[in-house]
């Protein structure tokens, strides 16, 4: 059973900004390893703090090869478009062709305190920026354009997804669980 439950469109928390992290300890550790177990049981490839109601610039993810922690992320760098079929653990169900920077070179911090800097294409860059997107407060519903945005709004309002979302109407910028 998974440590956390993930929280879905509607939750405020989806759309705070959250605060850097500004001491990495055991506790962190055992935030992530939660937040680790829990996005396997999701099952998805990454996971913000937000997700599950943690205010903290930190997420998880694995692409294949992980998992990995990754603090205080930032993206220094983006080129090219690439579309695929994304979708959130936020929006649990749903998946829109989003289009984003096809290649991104993110820096942050590990669990450990050491800095990291990583060059990433495809699917490891859409990863990330859906993570970073989740640590800004935007969800990937922000990414659609506003008809697809709109339909995707009512789909959720009839599928009973989290609780209204008619609050959560206003775009302001987009979230990952890659299928």
């Amino acid at each position: 059973m998974a440590p956390y439950s993930i929280r879905v469109v509607g939750d405020p928390v989806l759309r705070q900004r959250a605060a850097e992290v500004t001491t990495i300890d055991g506790r962190l550790a055992k935030l992530a390893e939660d937040m680790i177990a829990t996005m396997y049981d999701a099952p998805g490839v990454g996971l913000a703090a937000p997700q599950v109601g943690v205010e903290k610039r930190m997420f998880v993810y694995d692409v294949g090869d992980g998992p990995f922690t990754i603090v205080n992320p930032e993206i220094v760098d983006g080129d090219g478009e690439w579309a695929y079929e994304e979708g959130c653990l936020s929006v649990p169900g749903l998946s829109w062709q989003i289009v984003r920077a096809k290649q991104v070179h993110l820096t942050g911090v590990d669990l450990d305190g050491n800095d990291v800097s990583i060059e990433a294409d495809e699917l490891l860059a859409r990863c990330f920026q859906h993570e970073l997107d989740h640590l800004d407060g935007v969800l990937l519903l922000e990414r659609l354009d506003p008809a697809t945005r709109k339909q995707a709004l009512k789909t959720i309002r009839e599928l009973g997804i989290g609780p209204s979302v008619l609050a959560d109407a206003e775009p302001r910028g987009g979230g990952l669980s890659l299928r």
